[in-house]
């Protein structure tokens, strides 16, 4: 689905793995800095999107001027993974995927945050998420205190 006349929202394929990995790790080293080191090198987060997110998610790819700039990843009705590009923060293109997530999952989505990423909560929230839950950190490997936020469209919280 062509956006705005140079950004690409497109069902995610195996070759795009590797592409994906670089944007996800750019995305986390430059918005999340208080994240502990990364472990995992590039082929192994590459072999993780190609063997576990890509399989198990309906994942799409942001892809603007031939170039991948973020993509999206939902499992059943959690939004797993939403990361951009750093230097396409702000433009749009987040918005984009996470419009092409509430498509595919109209009665409601989830996610979870960690408290530090105070620019994702915001976003989140601008489109309509609220917070369900908090956690001390210990459902997630860097064991950070993190958040579930919902979406749930009007239409479906007001029972029509």
């Amino acid at each position: 689905m062509d956006i705005d006349g140079t950004t690409v929202i497109r069902p995610a394929v195996e070759g795009d793995a590797a592409a994906i990995a670089r944007l996800h790790l750019a995305s986390r080293a430059a918005t999340m800095p208080y994240l502990p080191p990364q472990r995992r090198t590039e082929d192994e987060v590459t072999h993780w999107i190609r063997e576990i997110v890509l399989p198990e998610c309906r994942t799409w790819i942001a892809v603007r001027d031939g170039e991948p700039v973020g993509y999206a990843a939902v499992e059943d009705a959690l939004l797993e993974q939403l990361y951009l590009r750093p230097d396409v923060l702000r433009q749009g293109i987040g918005t984009l995927l996470l419009d092409e997530a509430k498509r595919y999952r109209p009665t409601g989505l989830s996610l979870h945050v960690f408290e530090q990423n105070t620019g994702a909560r915001a976003f989140y929230a601008r489109h309509g998420f609220t917070v369900v839950d908090r956690s001390d950190g210990s459902r997630n490997m860097e064991r950070l205190p993190d958040m579930t936020l919902r979406w749930t469209p009007q239409r479906a919280a007001d029972g029509d």
